[in-house]
């Protein structure tokens, strides 16, 4: 390389620039020794400046592009000739990238208002997609590529050899176009004090001012494409996504970004496979293998066309066609890929982001019109020639020797159809155009800026020009670039980057079953705009493929993760009674209202139907009959005993008790029958009068029944006459209403039912759709003190009729009465703990079970043997018979 050594002595950068040349010969097979750093002699490696194109200009732009792909097989020695071996394998579509900077120059040339009375010139370079040369070539670019050492800036652009061949003496450029990866765009920022401005680096560590505050590029960061597929994979609702990137930098942080964007939003990868470029093959069998094995059906797809083109490959071995990809920009608009037969069969129905397009007027007749005979010193075009019309032309053959024929001179791109002359989709191409562009508008600034040397001065004029525009001059100015393109479009810098742009693409199959790209929407920044009727999936219908680890939980049904795997593997647990879910994949189960209840399918709220005792219902029906029973039965009684009131059996034991007796029992049968119905304010507050009031006069008449027993058997002894005045019937009945009236004056009327009686309320605490209506007891103390009032004369009667139980009487009632209370007792001690612990209505059954079973009690202990007697044993019925001892 011209001048090398001159410009290893003056570079600041030591450390690096040692690395770059360690790293230029291990690649290049370059025997290179610390001799070279410490020669003074001024010689080149070998130059890169016959490998390029230049043109003359006022101020010259570089370019920097990988034209060719195939590297020398053969390794050189820097100090032997030929110091630049031979690149082959021109590519097409890098050759319309550096025709489209060419075209943008020599446009920015004839326009009135772009810099106008200045030429600009350019000096492209070929890199060979290899770093080192790429470095080589810049390096040139940057000190000027003279023919002396001492000539860095020469005045003179060009000189005759002695041979008569045109030898280039090429001025230091001030902005280099190119650096076609992010690798060789990080390596030229850090190394190169002129700007650099990238037509495809997309790193996202390239928008790092910080680290390279002289780097721009019109193509956006990969941050933006990473995001936009995230976002497709949101708005199609695939939780479920494999991923297949690349071992570097641009497939790693792409599924980071990819994960980073998706968070929270219930998209997982299933998983991410690697593929290497050193052993594509294995890698990619084994990522084919894992997409075959994965339930996933959408696969994200970040890497070059290539490693594309071999995992489809070895899909379509194991017949793995079912597949929805999403591609990156590398490989969604890959010419190779679409023309391969394995990707119609695999990879119908791709959808991705793809640098978006744009049309250059005029540009493709500018491409069809070259010809090498207009362009006699261009090496590309006469290269490209040679290719494509197989002959050399003849301006280049009075030069060099060429082992082909000479050209017609007839030879035209007109009708030749490649992607050098293809302009319908300008992607890359367009990029280049607009970093063009972009330098012309920073350089039109510059020689318009205020005086360089008074910043501060107001009267904007007309700055001088110089030939050596210095980087700090030009970054400043490339930071304010904003103008409108001649196609409409705006573009400024943010930081180095331009705002992110992107189109979105489909492959669509075609009838005769080749694919073609369709655009269905763009990218602007982080928005989709996109028409997804126009999409044509992997299926070859319009239905969204489905790609879930898990099937969205339905409504009525909750999300419950699975222990050890993704969120978005999870289980569909149905919501509890009483909670519903109405949307699909819910986390959680919402409570209904107390007056509502879930239906079946745990989907809705529905009101809560009332439910109660009712007379209609089985239970209903059974408590009923049993009770208008009891009340036949008391009244068939009272019948017997009314007939017969005057036989000995009735007389004896106090006839009017025993009818009122009888009256209470009734009354306690047909007490019953308020708990049954509907439950209402007025027969809340009956039905626990009538319970209290009746059990009340019942317990009461055999209170004072067995006080009478006691007297009459006390007043037999001697001296003992003057006790049954005490007792008399007027006594007997006093008595009974005074116990009766504590009842319903003291406890019931006055403290209970006027001051916090039972109501209707339904008891929403038991779960279910039905809810029963029953009266609540709004004061559990006034039901204790009814309940206990009742006890406490039951257990006094109970305790007097076990004293009179062996008086010597041949039929002693006192028995009888013992036997009543014991049942009584049980019942009722029996009847709380049932009466509490019973749900809805069972409780109100509880409580009419508990007054029929001590109804009956009392009947058929107190009167059944009195009625066997009366209507059995007539025989017994005397009064001898009952005085006998």
């Amino acid at each position: 390389m011209p001048g090398f050594s001159f410009f290893f002595i003056l570079w600041p950068f030591s450390s690096p620039f040692l690395l770059l040349v360690g790293l230029m010969g291990r690649q290049l097979g370059l025997r290179v020794g610390l001799q070279v750093v410490q020669t003074l002699t001024c010689s080149r490696w070998g130059s890169p400046s016959d490998q390029g194109v230049f043109q003359e200009g006022d101020v010259v732009i570089g370019g920097l592009f990988s034209l060719r792909y195939k590297p020398p097989t053969t390794d050189q020695d820097f100090t032997q000739q030929p110091y630049y071996p031979a690149c082959t394998g021109l590519e097409n579509l890098p050759l319309q990238y550096i025709y489209a900077m060419i075209f943008a120059l020599e446009e920015i040339n004839q326009s009135k208002t772009l810099l106008p009375g200045l030429k600009l010139g350019y000096d492209i370079r070929d890199s060979c997609a290899i770093h080192p040369w790429a470095t080589q070539a810049a390096l040139s670019l940057v000190g000027g590529d003279s023919s002396s050492c001492n000539s860095a800036a020469p005045t003179n652009y060009s000189t005759e050899s002695e041979e008569g061949i045109r030898v280039r003496n090429d001025p230091p450029v001030p902005l280099i176009i190119g650096g076609s990866s992010s690798v060789a765009a990080k390596i030229l920022t850090k190394i190169l004090e002129p700007l650099s401005m990238s037509y495809t680096a997309s790193c996202p560590c390239l928008s790092d001012r910080a680290q390279y505050p002289n780097f721009f590029r019109t193509m956006p960061s990969d941050i933006y494409q990473a995001r936009a597929i995230a976002q497709l994979a949101i708005r199609f609702k695939w939780t479920w996504i494999g991923a297949v990137v690349a071992n570097n930098d641009y497939g790693l942080m792409a599924v980071k970004v990819f994960q980073e964007e998706t968070q929270g939003k219930e998209v997982c990868l299933a998983f991410v496979e690697t593929l290497q470029r050193e052993r594509i093959v294995s890698d990619a069998r084994r990522a084919a293998l894992t997409i075959q094995a994965s339930t996933a059906k959408v696969i994200l797809v970040f890497s070059w066309y290539t490693d594309v083109r071999e995992l489809f490959l070895q899909l379509a071995k194991i017949n793995v066609t079912d597949r929805q990809f999403l591609a990156s920009e590398a490989w969604s608009t890959s010419a190779n890929l679409l023309q391969n037969p394995v990707s119609s069969e695999v990879a119908s129905g791709v959808l991705g982001v793809a640098i978006r397009s744009s049309s250059i007027p005029g540009f493709e007749h500018f491409l069809r019109s070259l010809n090498p005979s207009h362009r006699p010193n261009d090496k590309f075009l006469r290269e490209f020639w040679e290719k494509e019309f197989g002959c050399s032309p003849e301006a280049a053959n009075r030069l060099l020797k060429s082992s082909l024929p000479p050209c017609s001179g007839a030879e035209s791109l007109e009708n030749v159809q490649n992607h050098f002359t293809d302009t319908t989709q300008l992607r890359v191409t367009y990029n280049v155009y607009l970093a063009v562009y972009a330098a012309a508008h920073a350089l039109h600034s510059l020689r318009s800026c205020p005086n360089r040397d008074s910043p501060a001065e107001n009267n904007i004029s007309t700055c001088f020009f110089p030939k050596n525009i210095t980087p700090t001059e030009l970054l400043q100015q490339m930071s304010k670039v904003n103008f409108t393109t001649p196609q409409g479009e705006l573009l400024y810098f943010q930081g180095g980057d331009t705002p992110a742009k992107y189109d979105i693409v489909n492959w669509h199959k075609t009838s005769e079953g080749s694919l073609k790209i369709v655009l269905i929407g763009h990218v602007d920044g982080f928005d989709l705009h996109f028409d997804e009727s126009a999409i044509q999936w992997s299926t070859g219908s319009k239905q969204v493929p489905v790609s879930v680890c898990s099937l969205s939980c339905p409504p009525g049904t909750r999300k419950a993760n699975r222990k050890g795997e993704p969120l978005c593997c999870f289980d569909c647990i149905q919501c509890a009674d009483g909670e519903i879910t109405n949307e699909t994949g819910s986390l959680h189960c919402e409570r209904c209202p107390s007056e509502f209840w879930s239906n079946v399918d745990q989907t809705a709220c529905i009101p809560r139907q009332l439910d109660f005792l009712s007379f209609n219902e089985t239970l209903g029906i059974t408590l009923t009959t049993v009770a208008a029973s009891g009340v036949v039965v008391t009244t068939a009684v009272f019948v017997v005993f009314l007939y017969y009131r005057q036989t000995p059996m009735v007389r004896a034991n106090n006839s009017e008790l025993s009818f009122l007796l009888l009256v209470s029992l009734k009354l306690c049968f047909l007490c019953s029958l308020v708990f049954i119905g509907r439950p209402s304010v007025w027969s809340c507050r009956f039905q626990q009068a009538a319970f209290g009031i009746s059990f009340v006069l019942c317990v009461s008449c055999l209170q004072v029944k067995t006080i009478v027993v006691l007297a009459a058997f006390r007043s037999a002894r001697p001296g003992a006459e003057a006790l049954m005045k005490w007792f008399g019937p007027g006594q007997q009945r006093g008595s009974v209403c005074v116990f009766t009236s504590i009842q319903v004056s003291v406890i019931i009327c006055i403290i209970w039912l006027s001051l916090s009686p039972p109501v209707p309320q339904a008891d929403l605490n038991i779960p279910g759709l039905t809810v029963t209506l029953k009266c609540a007891m709004a004061s559990v103390v006034g039901f204790s003190l009814v309940l206990g009032y009742i006890g406490l004369l039951a257990c006094t009667s109970l305790l007097l009729a076990f004293l009179a139980r062996k008086l010597p009487d041949n039929f002693n009632e006192a028995k009888l009465i013992t036997f009543s209370m014991l049942i009584f007792c049980a019942v009722w001690i029996a009847f709380v703990p049932a009466y509490v612990s019973s749900p809805g209505k069972y409780s109100n059954a509880v409580e009419i079970f508990a007054i029929l079973a001590s109804s009956y009690g009392l009947l058929f202990c107190i009167f059944a043997p009195k009625c066997f007697i009366i209507l059995l044993r007539p025989e017994k019925n005397t009064k001898k018979h009952l005085m006998s001892r």
